[in-house]
Formats: structure tokens, C-alpha cells, sequence
């Protein structure tokens, strides 16, 4: 990828997947995985875990995965657990079970890490409920940690995401067993898959809160 695109990509990941700022990337397993962590985000939220799963569903058929066991998994599972249940994978396969525990333990450590570096590439999409130092006294101080935020983190970011596109090259060899899946657009996934549709007035009420999708 050229630095553009990879900026591009990993503003993707980090976004919020909404009606107002939809995928505009073809989307592929590193969507799915940041849906899913989207989904445990939220899970107090149950509008907005209807709207992320989904997503997550349509995505799970795109690629071919929806009755095998991550898609089963992914459609058990109770928010706020299913990124940890990722781990859970290689057991509920039957074929290769001889070094399913090393496998869990390293899709463990890349799951958390993953969590940690989209945490902080999410976390400028939430400045505008409240800047982070806002409620600081000391106005010098205030304006320093503002001035460093504003420059240095969205700046330096990129160089910290380009961690999720190596994790998830080796996610999607532990979890799916091959490091090839299709890349889809919006429209197809929407079209074939049933996606959610940012431009459907229900799957804007769905994540505006307005229904809970139950």
C-alpha cells in the first residue's frame, strides 16, 4: 500500500461504520474484525449491537465463512465478549486440533493488542463529545495537552495503525486458515449480502437509537 492508502485503510478500521460516515474502502475480514470489536464497544447500547451485527453477518456470507465455526461463534456470542471469544476458534474446528492451544494463546495476545491500537485511533472520533483534557483548570496546561493531541497523535497514528494491518494478516491465517478472502464494495454487500443500508431511513433510526432492532 502506498502511504495515502494506508491512511485511508486504517482511518477505515478505526471509523465508526455509521450511515453518516459509511465504509467508502472496499471492505474485507480487517471490517469484519473491526465490526465485531465495534459490537463488545457497544454492548450496553443494544440498537447499535443490532446495527454492528448486521454488518457483521452480512460480511460473515460475503466470505464464505457464516456456518463455519467463527461465523457460528460470532452469532453466539454476547457483546462485550466477542472479540475474547475470537480465541475460542480453533476448538470448534475438528480437523486440526494438535496445536489449537498454541493457536488460541496467539490469537489471544493479537486480539488485545489489536483492541488497544483501534481504542486509540477511535478515540478522536469521540473529541467531539469531549475534548480529552477539557476539564483541566489551568489553561496553559490545557492548551499544551490540546496542541500536542491535535498535532502529534493524529499524526503519528498512522505509523501505530499500520499494526492493525499486520495483525490482521495473521488473524485471518489463524481464524479463517488461508490469508485470501474477498474484498467487497459497500454496494455488493448491500445489494447481495444484507448490509445495512446508510441510506435506509430504518438503519438510520436503528443506529440513531430510535428502535433497538430487537
Amino acid at each position: 500500500m502506498k502511504p495515502n492508502d494506508d491512511l485511508q485503510r486504517i482511518a477505515q478500521l478505526a471509523s465508526p461504520y455509521s450511515p453518516l460516515s459509511p465504509p467508502q474502502l472496499p471492505l474485507d475480514f480487517s471490517d469484519f474484525l473491526s465490526l465485531a470489536w465495534r459490537v463488545d464497544r457497544h454492548a450496553d447500547q443494544p440498537n447499535l449491537v443490532a446495527y454492528y451485527r448486521q454488518g457483521l453477518k452480512a460480511l460473515a456470507r460475503a466470505m464464505a465463512f457464516h456456518d463455519k465455526g467463527l461465523g457460528r461463534l460470532v452469532s453466539a456470542a454476547q457483546p462485550g465478549t466477542l472479540c475474547r471469544s475470537l480465541s475460542n476458534v480453533p476448538f470448534r474446528e475438528t480437523g486440526r486440533l494438535v496445536d489449537a492451544s498454541a493457536r488460541k494463546a496467539a490469537i489471544d495476545q493479537l486480539v488485545r493488542l489489536r483492541g488497544d491500537v483501534l481504542s486509540i485511533g477511535a478515540y478522536q472520533y469521540e473529541w467531539q463529545v469531549g475534548w480529552p483534557g477539557s476539564g483541566i483548570l489551568d489553561n496553559e496546561l490545557r492548551e499544551r495537552i490540546f496542541a500536542t493531541l491535535f498535532t502529534a497523535l493524529r499524526g503519528q497514528y498512522l505509523y501505530l495503525g499500520r499494526l492493525l494491518v499486520v495483525v490482521d494478516i495473521v488473524l485471518q491465517e489463524l481464524l479463517l486458515g488461508t490469508r485470501w478472502v474477498s474484498e467487497l464494495s459497500l454496494g455488493t454487500l448491500i445489494e447481495r449480502f444484507g448490509y445495512p443500508d446508510p441510506e435506509d431511513p430504518a438503519v438510520r433510526g436503528l443506529f440513531a437509537g430510535e428502535t433497538d432492532g430487537r
